[in-house]
């Protein structure tokens, strides 16, 4: 603290409201005056003494205090100055080098929301949001139950986790932690050994709304399981055919083959598709423009109706075919079959275009 005080005041002209640091020269019933070196003598006195009168009960000639600035020069020549205006700011402080240096902080939860875990670093609130739990931490809720989130969160309070900062903000009282980056460095070391395109055996550790979570080994040259890693099967990646929800996909405990398709800092993504012939590869040998063929109405947006025309293949009829969104779900109805044309088919793009037959 005193390297970083020395570094913003060398040399120049005090401030109101910046913090000091002072030596006790003396003490009066309701006052203590400080040396504080080349900027002269501080005094904390009259209500500032009073409010911190608990804090100062202890303190004696030869102690070194830190306070903050209230007013540059009093009547009587002192620098007023004011503990408990400067315990805050010290705290803050304290948090921002630990911020900087990366330091390990173990922390107690106190509390749990839908959003993540409550603690305390310094005596100030803490947040520690789901998404910067480590891995193993994370709650595994299928179809993103937020009851079900917070009942698994809530399992953590009392307990102790060694977290990070994140982020941090004085003015705005927040502080944010994170418990995955201790180990985002050596999960990045780790997957120096890996690369995209490689094809890795695991586990379904999670099924969310967004995909799943996969458990796998790293081996060494003999082939023997040295560590393990974890990476996700974004929903997009899990099937060739259009996914709503993953845990008709894959399910907890699940044994599969992935393949990596990115790795990007400590994340790892998958995919199941990959592994899976792709439907759209042979496509025109079955379908061509103009054809007419019976199809499902699966779902709408705002461009328009999936249709289902085989158990991998969607194509879209676009709003354009309809004039309006209205017309569009009055003409079809979800899970409802349907005649139609084929207007265009883009393999590589996996797109189909379709009208609706009269």
């Amino acid at each position: 603290m005193k390297e970083l005080l020395d570094k913003n005041n060398l040399l120049k002209p005090l401030k109101v409201g910046e913090i000091i640091e002072g030596k006790v020269i003396g003490k009066g019933k309701s006052s203590i005056f400080l040396d504080l070196g080349q900027v002269g003598a501080g005094i904390i006195y009259g209500r500032e003494f009073a409010e911190a009168k608990t804090q100062l009960k202890n303190v004696k000639a030869g102690d070194t205090i830190f306070a903050k600035v209230v007013d540059l020069e009093n009547e009587e020549g002192y620098v007023e100055l004011s503990v408990k205006g400067a315990s805050k700011e010290i705290t803050w402080a304290k948090l921002a080098q630990k911020k900087e240096s990366g330091e390990t902080i173990t922390v107690k939860i106190s509390g749990a929301n839908k959003g993540g875990l409550l603690a305390e670093v310094l005596d100030i609130p803490a947040f520690l949001p789901v998404s910067q739990l480590e891995s193993s931490h994370y709650p595994r809720v299928e179809k993103g139950d937020q009851a079900k989130i917070l009942k698994e969160l809530q399992k953590f309070i009392g307990e102790e986790l060694d977290v990070k900062i994140f982020d941090l903000s004085p003015k705005e009282e927040k502080l944010i932690l994170s418990e995955k980056a201790k180990a985002t460095e050596k999960i990045k070391k780790l997957l120096e050994g890996c690369k995209v395109g490689d094809v890795v055996e695991g586990e379904i550790t999670g099924v969310t709304d967004f995909g799943a979570f996969v458990r796998f080994p790293l081996k060494n040259s003999l082939g023997e399981e040295v560590e393990w890693l974890e990476g996700l099967i974004h929903i997009s990646e899990l099937d060739w055919q259009l996914v709503e929800d993953p845990a008709e996909i894959v399910k907890m405990g699940d044994k599969v083959q992935t393949k990596i398709i990115e790795i990007s800092g400590d994340k790892v993504s998958l995919s199941l598709k990959a592994l899976k012939k792709d439907p759209w590869s042979d496509i025109e040998k079955e379908y061509k423009k103009g054809d007419k063929v019976k199809g499902k109405a699966t779902k709408f947006n705002p461009f328009g109706a999936f249709i289902k025309i085989s158990s991998k293949i969607q194509g879209l009829c676009h709003i354009s075919e309809f004039g309006t969104k209205s017309k569009m779900e009055e003409a079809l109805a979800i899970g409802k079959e349907y005649k139609f044309r084929i207007l265009s088919i883009e393999p590589k793009e996996h797109r189909m275009s379709l009208e609706l037959v009269q």
